[in-house]
């Protein structure tokens, strides 16, 4: 009998990893996530709870991005709007 031995998020039992830097990245991306969340809810008036949630999840999975963006480099956000338009058709 062969064991495997599976990692899951504090904050997502719902899924599991077989690679514990994975389980962590998407623990580390979720509570990026809810500070985000947070954040855009307290100071965007009109925002939904559910909204600020998506964008928030949005966000932290395109760190990255918004990271490069945060640092002068604007057109790194050009790949996001690529990619949603693409995904809108």
């Amino acid at each position: 009998m062969a064991v495997e031995t599976l990692y899951r998020s504090t904050r997502d039992l719902e899924t599991t990893f077989v690679d514990r830097k994975l389980a962590d990245a998407h623990d580390q991306m979720l509570e990026l996530a809810e500070s985000l969340t947070e954040v855009l809810q307290k100071n965007v008036a009109g925002l939904t709870e559910k909204q600020a949630e998506d964008a928030g999840i949005f966000m932290a999975k395109n760190r990255a991005a918004f990271a490069a963006a945060f640092k002068s480099n604007a057109s790194a956000l050009a790949e996001l709007i690529n990619a949603g338009e693409a995904s809108a058709e």
